[in-house]
């Protein structure tokens, strides 16, 4: 279980047994009073703070939850390999949806080219996902074998692209915003960001990203 998932699960835990332990001293201290006496108003206005952070516990846990697109399917564009962005998990990823026509991609990821060199491959990963849903596999190998381009690229399917403008917005869909968006190592997921990024504002974002596992 994904370990954002499971701290809040560890929480709710814990606040269900204290709710528990709070009921149990109530029961006990009414069995030494008349049966029709009522639990204080402070001892009840505990009870329904406990549940309602329990609530929330678990609201929170499964919001961080990883997105089911994570899942779904992948080809890698140089080696015609199957993977899914879920697969990458224990990494932090960096993805950049693109296109080969797109100038502002090509500038954002020459910079990127650069970053990548400095950053430990076992740590981080990237990903480059053309959003031109009926490009060849082939033809986006070329391009980006052309540009220098070295990390993994892939043709986003149809599916995956509704689900990204269904959980970003029409942003993720426009290469020249220069969208990306950081999957953490725990599978959770990031904010989509768009606009320019230098070496120095990116290594910070992935940073950042790696630490909140």
């Amino acid at each position: 279980m994904p370990g954002a998932v499971a701290r809040g699960l560890r929480v709710a835990a814990a606040l269900a047994d204290d709710t528990r332990t709070v009921i149990q001293l109530t029961d006990r201290e009414h069995r030494r009073e008349d049966d029709e006496a009522m639990m204080s108003p402070p001892l009840l206005r505990r009870i329904a703070t406990l549940a309602l952070a329990a609530l929330l516990a678990l609201s929170t846990a499964a919001s961080a939850a990883p997105p089911s697109w994570l899942s779904l399917e992948l080809t890698d564009a140089r080696t015609g390999e199957l993977f899914a962005l879920g697969d990458l998990e224990g990494r932090t990823v960096f993805v950049q949806p693109m296109a080969t026509w797109c100038s502002s991609c090509r500038r954002q990821m020459a910079v990127l080219r650069d970053v990548i060199e400095g950053l430990d491959p076992d740590a981080y990963a990237f990903v480059g996902l053309s959003v031109e849903t009926a490009l060849a596999p082939s033809e986006l190998a070329r391009y980006v074998d052309s540009q220098g381009f070295g990390w993994t690229f892939a043709v986003s399917t149809p599916e995956l692209l509704r689900a990204l403008t269904a959980t970003f917005g029409f942003g993720a869909a426009n290469p020249p915003a220069t969208p990306h968006f950081i999957v953490r190592p725990d599978g959770s997921v990031g904010e989509l960001s768009t606009g320019f990024r230098n070496a120095e504002q990116l290594v910070a974002a992935l940073s950042e990203a790696a630490a909140l596992e």
